[in-house]
């Protein structure tokens, strides 16, 4: 026998040795390859019939398609999350009793094996019946609901800043330099300057009018800034962007009132907290939230936590991330697997016992998004959290102290849902003053080690800060 055939022949039984300890977890599981126009679907071999079938994507062909699984007896069943079209069949399975895995595409994708478009579905129902496979998290079916409210006016409000831009630009092109006047065109004065020029006023002195008495540039700035060509494309131009804001700008209004709906339909459903409402932390009010309350629920959702009062997340931050998460933290068996779920722990790469990378992985959740921009609202806050972002931003880089700071809030907000414990400021506020000794310590072993003694000065206000 050739050196191939022996080393062909070894490679074989090492691979009998692994199967030998490869257990079947899922005697009852099927696979199914979702499709834009039809799903294939795989059951165990020992089942009767045919073990592949192909089905439509109509709502008769999925009930078709679960009655079938029914009758061969499948109680789990996989398949992979390929674009919006496993929605509709993940809802129906779910609706009748069946244990439905949503895996990761890559996941599946990097797992070896053969795999071709046939027998995409014989795969998937066979890393399912080893247990290979690890599903998504989805949410109840109610926050799901919540959720895609919340994502819908995100696309919404993302609209209308892409038609802020596109005015900016129209005024810009006529010459007027309004946004050099005016922080926020779409305030009270710059929004009566633009439809008075769409409504045909070109006249400076007239516009400048419009300007509030608490703007930083003076009535002849404004004048000079309205001077311009008011070419009459380009008021076209302004007023169908103009138009386009206000719509976007009315829907969002619509999708504020299905949400504040659909969250007084959730707060119905839990029992009153025992802990009363803490009071709001000091913060300037954001155009992008909503105009109806958002705490009040949110703290009934949450058994009485408040996560509004963690530094750096607002009420539309909080809604934001019970939306996305839920309150069940038990998903998660603990801050860790919540934070690797993030992708804001580090994704190490280890072989022969050296570490090659440990960067995040990177991701669009949206609940990750949150973190991340509250923890860089407090990179200027005097608090616990800000003095962590300003201190590792100094030793390892704004960017990894982004994803650190943005992962300790994550840890603070899975111990609040998890253990229904509320926000502490003082146990925060108590994180310098441990700091502050833990440096005196240093210090002091290091004068002793050199021959000195440090003698505390009575007069500094450290030293009397550091007595009381």
């Amino acid at each position: 026998m050739s050196k191939r055939g022996r080393r062909n022949r070894k490679s074989d039984q090492g691979d009998a040795r692994v199967r030998k300890f490869l257990e079947e977890v899922n005697l009852n599981a099927a696979g199914i390859d979702i499709g834009a126009s039809r799903h294939w679907v795989a059951v165990p071999p020992d089942r009767t019939g045919d073990i592949v079938r192909s089905f439509g994507v109509h709502t008769r062909d999925l009930n078709r398609l679960a009655d079938w699984l029914d009758a061969c007896c499948v109680d789990t069943v996989a398949m992979e999350s390929t674009g919006v079209y496993w929605i509709p069949l993940y809802e129906i399975l779910e609706s009748r009793g069946f244990e439905v895995v949503l895996a990761n595409a890559q996941h599946v994708k990097n797992v070896p094996g053969r795999k071709t478009d046939v027998l995409d579905c014989q795969w998937i129902q066979q890393l399912h019946t080893y247990g290979l496979l690890r599903g998504s998290f989805r949410p109840s079916e109610e926050i799901v609901a919540l959720r895609s409210l919340l994502r819908h006016r995100q696309k919404l409000l993302q609209g209308c800043a892409a038609h802020i831009q596109r005015m900016q630009k129209t005024l810009v092109l006529m010459n007027l330099q309004l946004p050099r006047v005016l922080t926020d065109i779409t305030g009270v004065t710059g929004m009566a300057i633009i439809r008075d020029i769409v409504a045909g006023q070109t006249d400076p002195t007239v516009l400048a009018r419009h300007r509030d008495k608490r703007c930083n540039a003076s009535e002849q700035q404004f004048i000079e800034a309205m001077t311009g060509h008011y070419r009459a494309e380009q008021v076209f131009l302004l007023r169908q962007h103009l138009e386009m804001y206000d719509y976007h700008r009315t829907k969002i209004a619509e999708c504020d009132l299905e949400i504040e709906r659909q969250l007084a339909d959730l707060q119905g459903r839990c029992d009153p907290p025992e802990q009363p409402l803490p009071p709001r932390r000091r913060r300037r009010s954001s155009t992008n939230e909503p105009d109806f309350d958002i705490r009040s629920p949110l703290h009934k959702m949450c058994s009485g936590v408040d996560l509004t009062q963690v530094p750096g997340i607002a009420p539309l931050g909080a809604l934001t991330l019970i939306a996305e998460l839920g309150t069940d933290m038990s998903r998660w068996p603990s801050a860790r697997h919540f934070t690797s779920w993030l992708t804001l722990a580090p994704h190490n790469k280890v072989s022969g016992g050296k570490r090659l990378s440990s960067k995040t992985q990177p991701s669009a959740n949206r609940a990750a998004a949150v973190f991340r921009m509250a923890a860089m609202a407090n990179s200027r806050s005097d608090n616990a959290i800000g003095s962590y972002y300003r201190r590792l931003a100094f030793r390892i880089g704004t960017p990894k102290a982004i994803t650190a700071t943005a992962r300790k809030l994550a840890v603070i907000v899975y111990s609040m849902l998890k253990h229904g414990t509320p926000y502490d400021p003082l146990a925060a506020s108590a994180h310098p003053r441990k700091l502050a000794e833990r440096r005196l310590r240093s210090i002091t072993k290091t004068a002793a080690q050199l021959g000195y003694r440090l003698v505390p000065d009575p007069d500094s206000p450290a030293t009397a800060s550091a007595v009381s």
